[in-house]
């Protein structure tokens, strides 16, 4: 695991998202959330919430893929460098 997927993983954990679970799966960084969570809710907001987030990421940035799923669906994005 990189430096930098390790260091958003602990920022996503600290946000204590009730019923998500947060873990590494290879170079990327798998979410699942409750069966009733609004993925185009998420989708719509996550260009903004990832950029105040990564004002707390002092290490060099990498590419790095988020994968984000609820039961039903899922969609990925990629935090560039």
């Amino acid at each position: 695991m990189s430096a930098y997927q390790e260091k958003w993983i602990d920022l996503l954990s600290k946000a204590n998202l009730k019923g998500w679970e947060i873990k590494p799966m290879g170079e990327d960084i798998h979410i699942t959330m409750p069966h009733v969570t609004d993925l185009k809710l998420i989708r719509d907001n996550l260009p903004q919430i990832i950029g105040q987030l990564s004002l707390d990421i002092d290490i060099p940035h990498e590419p790095l893929k988020l994968i984000f799923k609820n039961g039903y669906e899922e969609f990925d994005y990629v935090i560039k460098s």
